[in-house]
């Protein structure tokens, strides 16, 4: 087995730099690659895994098909004929027609948007469920949360977390994690699934990022996600009020303000560059949006 290979999908414009990437693998003659990346870098992905050698893939993996990770998928599946597709089934869909995923994803994302290109169609008869992997020593986990088709991999001590367990920035002195929960968020499914990954037994030492990273410490980095999520709903709750949980700026400034005081896996926020920090504010008010979300439904259930 080699070293999982990760192949930045830069695009400076908006601050997306260290934040899309591609994770090449192989196993005992099995390539794969795990979440394209967006149609609009695919040539650049082609360029990359020509460069490393690569050309033949025997799987493409997505661990969910929004634009920034399976956009792509039909592009590239052009390129490699002979590759599987991987995919939750019931998502399927919207890969084989793309219509839908591409017209929501323009009224939710905009200009991210365009800037990700539009996915183009595959053929239902390419894609697999992620249990097929079983065959090649890889264990699928059912993972929703950051999207109700999301899917978590592990082979041996490295497990593939798309955006299970959010994303991390890097910075000079270290990482910034955080929860990505657009809505709609369900708090109790993405918490069970990431104790579902923490049961893992043995559980692996490493954990790929989609955005971004190879990090040591798997554990230290679910159980800090699990955290997130309710600390970050608790700090919304007390900030808001039954009949008022929508996102304002003046919102926005005081919650990341006490989450860089109260939350040490967030507070190297502050040392982002600025760009990345404008980039972040886009997907953090999706964050707040999911989680507001979360907090209206249970004032409306009287939880």
């Amino acid at each position: 087995m080699t070293d999982p290979i990760l192949i930045d999908l830069d695009q400076p414009k908006r601050g997306y730099r260290k934040f899309i990437s591609c994770w090449l693998h192989s196993c005992d003659d099995f390539v794969y690659v795990v979440d394209p990346g967006p149609a609009s870098t695919i040539e650049h992905l082609c360029a990359q895994l020509k460069r490393l050698g690569v050309d033949r893939l025997d799987a493409i993996v997505l661990t969910h098909i929004h634009l920034d990770h399976g956009g792509g998928v039909g592009h590239l599946a052009e390129c490699f004929p002979g590759a599987r597709v991987v995919c939750h089934r019931p998502a399927a869909h919207h890969l084989v027609d793309p219509t839908r995923l591409w017209e929501g994803s323009l009224k939710v994302l905009g200009e991210n948007a365009q800037l990700f290109g539009q996915p183009r169609p595959i053929d239902a008869s390419r894609i697999d469920p992620p249990g097929s992997l079983a065959a090649n020593g890889i264990e699928a986990i059912f993972t929703p949360g950051h999207a109700p088709h999301h899917w978590s991999y592990r082979q041996g001590d490295l497990l593939f977390a798309g955006e299970a367990a959010g994303m991390t920035c890097p910075t000079p002195d270290g990482v910034c994690l955080r929860p990505a929960t657009p809505p709609r968020f369900f708090l109790n499914v993405a918490q069970d699934s990431l104790n579902r990954l923490l049961a893992m037994d043995p559980l692996p030492s490493r954990i790929a990022f989609a955005h971004y990273g190879m990090h040591a410490e798997a554990k230290s980095l679910l159980e800090n996600a699990r955290e997130q999520l309710g600390q970050w709903v608790s700090i919304l709750d007390r900030f808001t009020k039954a009949g008022e949980r929508t996102w304002s700026q003046e919102l926005h400034d005081r919650v990341i303000e006490s989450l860089m005081a109260e939350d040490r896996s967030f507070a190297p926020f502050a040392d982002l560059d600025d760009d990345l920090q404008a980039r972040e504010h886009d997907f953090l008010r999706n964050t707040f949006d999911g989680m507001l979300g979360w907090i209206q439904q249970q004032d409306t259930s009287g939880e």
